[in-house]
């Protein structure tokens, strides 16, 4: 099988630009993130940072500029892609839904030309005359801005200076004047041209600076009225105007590069700058009075923050930091310093995966669930973190009751806190009190507790109401005793009922009761028969702090309708029938981010939802999901004040809204069939959960879809392995160390500093000085010297249980958890390379061996080899390694050490090896990959195959045995197949690619494993196998193999959606996704776009039915025919299960 579906599991999360305006509307503040291929949108709020709005790009963001036209009254957006794809995009809003219109879009890319070192630099005008792109050397771009163009179309200037560091245009010039810093043997320098937008040449600018600091690498362009442009440099910040030059060189910002830098005033006189250590400063132009000339720079640390790739102003001393390597960071800078001295308050961080380098797939519950550990950030930002799919329930307290069939939280007395639980059983009610944390059974003497109940709270007026089969029972809440009590005529039972506070609506057979509740007393108002046997209620109320309903929900036993009805007179509003021949069993009016919903749970675990008008009764937008085998119950509940509903069955799972859609998230509970929300002293904010025989009381995680912990190591992580003999994790990690008169000193307490217990590894046979470095310690004070650890962590608690230091100049490479030939222990095994300045690529390398037992790390075993390895696996008992330009084989001697057995030397560099069986495949620097079989008979490798193509690769992984899956520098997937049955030599040894797709992003690490739980007996669609891949921009995706006529379904339903569903830019899908290197483009051939796919369940249902027209499906007989919308929507949500 040589089809595969790639799906995002988790969307990219590292923020590689960001800007600030008034994007959706000329009063609105926003905020635009750009994170690789999505572009986020927020409106800041006094709350905070508020998402409206998330787009797919069909390209990676490489520019993202807001800029304002002379006669518009909002701005507008300048995006640009790294495949040369330009846009300008504008916000249309009509009501709740916004629109981003494409209004103008064009390709800048040139047939020829060297994309630049410094890589994609793009500027707009400040009165928005033209937008500046540098792209390739030796060439300045501009796109003139004309009034109401609908295409870019760009030329070309040639610029003399061709290693051009940054670009800006300059403010307060009468023709669009730029300034450019660039390099050349000399030095640096700095020039101004004029662009000349008739000529279409440059024109000699106003002034020029040649040799400026060696090491500037920024120009800030300074607004009106100073004018005039800041050079920013390695040691020092100049301000230059022509006549006018001043220097600063403050000794604080030389220990580390600033990166960035965020405008705070619109006349730019202060400036916030962000420097590869994380460190926040603010540059502030000191001007003389009442003129708009500087007389000085002065520059303070203002404090930390993640280590910032873009900073962004956005009001009252509140600050966006955008981070690659780390979480990003809302941040209020303060008037007066805290304790350390410094002004920065962090008021909210945004999880950021990436930089993930490494990761492993481990189950730690148990429950047939993986659990994925990543290695992510960088420097001080590295983190390990923990995923796992759906929503975690926190165990507080739990309780041996078998038999439960319903929960109620009760506050008696003039309790501000739930004090009691109620539980019903068939035939029976017992109450819980609740005494802080403890629990005792008690009475409420105004309750029957002879009698199941169907409903019990506390109602309007200092109320509590019982619902039971033979009467409403009404009691005082502080006097607990009963105040009045309704019971259907003649002997007739309740059968349903539901309750508000104010109002209940019950039923008895098929007759329905409307009571209101008044103190003291229950009032029937009306009552109404329907046609046939209620199955079940609803009454909630829709807007928010109301108290009572205007519409009753209603669900009927032989006609399987759902029924709206107005009240009290109980008219007849609406009537959908669901079909099928499964009862409703559950039924629910909500409110999800203002938009109402009618949520029908029926007896088979199915759940259908609507869109409710709330005035007119009237449901549209049906659409059906699948959540578990069982009878369905819902309940609301909230959490991090906005409201969600939980659906209690044999797969309980949380229902909520995000970007205005529907998700259903699974929760770590086997089942559930009762829940309720408890708010008491002992158990704040929880929730009440009962199976069939347990009481469960817990909190709930932060509600999302997939559930991320962190923990912070303070150092970059590089790889990981997990043991499960010793239960811990193994990370090897890299810190920053600065050498001092008294030897090296760490720059920061990280994990491997913190931890009591460091080894230090002292090898006997090390040709090195104590501190790895030749000549005296004088000469090198003050020098970084990289220190690399490894590592031991409790695979519960993540704490550090052991770091063991390796020697100044061991890099360690690899890392692996095995056993080796017939020794019963578990081992970790790290490959280390000697690495010395002077040498192209190391000569030396080590293989060590420990073990972790006791709580000690022990060396058992080193193997000096001769190079680096860049990975090693373990093979049928023997450790393989695939060193500099070998792979070799070693074998596990009974006294304890390696020996080699094999090697194969046809490589560059051996980066990556996968093993399956007897079949290993070997992932080339840039000589794409090889597949060699080992013959145990001759102790030797023979090569079967290899793709002659020349990718450069990321990461690899064996599909199956006969399928090789391939990431690659350019962004690109790629898979090969093994052709067995061919007939020449030739042709068999040749790996054919039969799969290219264009990923855009880069992938560091492939792992065979999946985040969902499969559940036993569950229809699935016809997918097969599962990788996971983690990628730099911090995205978690996944590949899955399709049958051969699965993937002509999936890719003729694909070639639709992409008809109908258009990029904003106007770029194709097929464009985006077709396989692009510098050498060569091809379409994507067989891989299907899950995003694309997924994309479907957003469409409304008229655009569904245009994508169902004429697509044939498969009943599964073999025989076809014309697909409905319902059996799309299936099929696509079956596929989001399976991330």
């Amino acid at each position: 099988m040589a089809f595969n579906y790639v799906v995002t599991a988790h969307k990219p999360t590292a923020v590689n630009a960001c800007v600030t305006g008034n994007f959706t509307s000329k009063s609105d503040l926003n905020l635009i993130v750009a994170k690789n291929t999505r572009l986020e949108i927020y409106l800041v709020t006094p709350e905070g940072l508020r998402p409206i709005k998330e787009i797919g790009i069909y390209g990676k963001i490489s520019v993202l500029k807001l800029y304002r036209p002379k006669d518009e009254e909002k701005d507008l957006l300048f995006l640009l892609t790294a495949r040369y794809h330009a846009m300008i995009l504008e916000c249309e809003q009509d009501g709740e839904n916004i629109e981003i219109i494409t209004r103008a879009y064009g390709s800048v890319q040139d047939r020829i030309g060297r994309p630049s070192e410094t890589g994609i630099i793009g500027i707009i005008d400040p009165q928005c005359r033209m937008i500046g792109l540098r792209l390739y050397d030796g060439l300045f771009k501009v796109i003139p801005l004309e009034r109401d163009i609908k295409e870019l179309k760009a030329f070309n200037i040639r610029l003399e200076e061709l290693n051009v560091i940054d670009v800006q245009f300059l403010h307060g010039c009468a023709e669009p004047t730029i300034i450019i810093v660039h390099q050349d043997t000399h030095g640096r320098h700095v020039k101004t041209y004029e662009v000349s937008l008739r000529e279409k040449e440059f024109q000699r600018g106003p002034w020029k600076q040649d040799n400026v600091e060696t090491e500037a690498n920024m120009v800030i362009a300074v607004p009106l009225p100073v004018c005039g442009a800041l050079i920013i440099g390695q040691e020092s910040i100049t301000y230059h105007k022509g006549d006018s030059f001043l220097a600063v060189a403050p000794p604080i910002i030389k220990q580390s590069t600033i990166t960035c830098y965020g405008r705070v005033d619109s006349d730019g006189s202060r400036y916030l700058l962000g420097d590869m250590a994380g460190r926040l400063f603010m540059l502030l132009l000191d001007r003389e009075e009442n003129s708009s000339t500087v007389r000085d720079l002065k520059v303070e640390q203002l404090g930390e923050t993640s280590i910032a790739e873009c900073l962004t102003y956005l009001d009252n001393g509140v600050v966006f930091v955008g981070s690659r390597l780390g979480d990003s960071q809302l941040i209020k800078l303060n008037q007066e310093p805290d304790v350390h001295g410094f002004y920065v308050q962090i008021l909210e961080s945004f999880t950021n995966l990436g930089p993930i380098v490494d990761m492993c797939v481990v189950d730690l519950e148990r429950q047939d669930q993986g659990q994925l550990v990543t290695c992510s950030g960088a420097y001080k930002e590295g983190s390990l973190r923990i995923i796992r799919n759906g929503i975690g329930i926190q165990e507080h307290a739990s309780i041996d009751l078998a038999g439960i069939k319903g929960i109620w939280p009760l506050r008696v007395g003039s309790s501000a806190w739930d004090n009691m639980l109620v539980l019903t059983f068939v035939g029976q009610t017992r109450v819980l009190m609740l005494n802080g944390e403890e629990v005792e059974e008690t009475e409420v003497s105004g309750f029957d507790s002879g009698q199941q109940t169907f409903w019990c709270g506390n109602v309007a007026h200092g109320q509590v109401l019982q619902i039971t089969a033979q009467s409403l029972r009404l009691g005082n809440a502080g006097t607990k005793k009963l105040v009045d009590e309704w019971k259907p005529k003649s002997d007739r039972h309740v059968s349903v009922a539901s309750c508000n506070g104010r109002q209940i609506v019950c039923a008895v057979g098929s007759e329905l009761y409307y009571l209101e509740i008044l103190p003291g007393s229950l009032k029937q108002t009306s009552h109404c028969t329907m046609e046939y046997e209620v199955a079940c209620i609803d009454i909630s109320p829709l807007t928010e702090n109301a108290e009572t309903a205007e519409i009753c929900a209603v669900g009927l036993w032989m006609d399987i309708s759902a029924r709206l009805v107005k009240l009290p007179d109980f008219e007849n509003l609406h009537i959908e029938m669901l079909g099928g021949e499964i009862i409703l069993r559950s039924i629910l009016m909500t409110t999800f981010e203002g938009i109402h919903y009618l949520l029908c749970a029926l007896g088979d675990g199915s759940l259908f939802y609507f869109i409710l008008n709330p005035e007119t009764g009237i449901l549209t937008d049906r659409k059906k999901v699948t959540l578990g085998t069982q009878p369905t119950v819902l309940h609301t509940f909230r959490s991090l004040s906005t409201t969600n509903v939980f659906a209690c069955s044999d797969r309980p799972t949380v229902v909520y809204s995000s970007n205005h859609k529907l998700v259903f998230s699974n929760v770590n509970l086997k089942e559930v069939n009762y829940m309720c929300p408890l708010n008491s002293e002992g158990y704040p904010d929880s929730l009440a959960l009962a199976n069939d025989n347990t009481l469960t009381i817990g909190t709930i995680d932060e509600i999302q879809k997939l559930h991320i912990r962190t923990v912070a190591l303070g150092e970059t992580p590089r790889r990981i392995a997990y043991q499960e003999a010793s239960q811990t994790f193994a990370v090897i990690t890299a810190r920053t160390d600065i050498l001092d008169s008294n030897g090296m000193m760490p720059s920061r307490p990280s994990a491997s500093t913190l931890t009591p217990n460091v080894i230090v590894s002292t090898s006997s046979n090390s040709k090195l000085t104590s501190s790895g470095i030749g000549g005296t310690l004088s000469e090198h004070q003050g020098e970084e010297i990289e220190v690399h650890n490894l590592l031991v962590l409790d695979q519960h608690t993540f704490e550090v249980l052991v770091a063991y230091q390796l020697m100044n100049n061991e890099f360690p490479t690899s890392l692996l958890s095995a056993k080796l030939g017939d020794d019963p222990n578990t081992y970790y095994i790290v490959g280390t390379a000697t690495v010395y300045p002077e040498e192209a690529e190391p000569k030396q390398g080590k293989i060590i061996i420990f073990q972790y037992f006791d709580g000690k790390l022990v060396q058992v075993a080193e193997k000096e080899i001769k190079g680096a390895p860049y990975s090693m696996c373990e093979f049928n008992g023997k450790l393989l390694a695939g060193i500099n330009s070998s792979v070799r084989l070693f074998e596990w001697t009974a006294e304890k050490e390696l020996r080699i057995e094999c090697s194969h030397l046809n490589n560059i560099l051996a980066l990556y090896l996968k093993t399956k069986g007897d079949f290993i495949l070997v992932g080339d620097l840039m000589r794409s990959v090889t597949l060699l079989a080992y013959k145990a008979m001759d102790g030797l490798f023979e090569e079967i195959a290899r793709d002659y193509n020349p990718n450069w690769m990321t990461a690899i992984e064996i599909l199956d045995d006969d399928t090789f899956l391939g990431a690659e520098n350019s962004f690109n997937l790629f898979t090969c197949q093994k052709d067995s049955a061919a007939t020449t030599d030739e042709e068999r040894q040749h790996l054919q690619e039969v799969g290219l797709f264009h990923l855009g992003d880069f992938v560091n690490v492939f792992k065979h494993g999946s985040l969902v739980m499969r559940h036993p007996g569950e229809i699935s669609t016809p997918t097969q196998g599962s990788v996971l891949f983690g990628t730099v921009n911090g995205s978690i995706g996944l590949v899955t193999q399709l049958s051969p006529d699965f993937y002509s379904f999936m890719a003729e339903l694909q070639s639709k959606l992409a008809k109908v569903i258009r990029s904003v830019g106007k770029v194709e899908h097929a464009d985006w996704r077709a396989f692009n290197t510098e050498r060569k483009t091809e379409p994507s051939t067989a891989f299907i776009d899950g995003d694309l796919t997924e994309s479907f369940l957003d469409l409304n249902r008229d655009k569904m039915q245009e994508i169902a027209n004429g697509l044939q499906i498969d009943d599964g007989s073999g025989m076809k025919h014309e697909a409905t919308v319902d059996d799309l929507i299936k099929i696509v949500e079956e596929l989001t299960r399976i991330h």
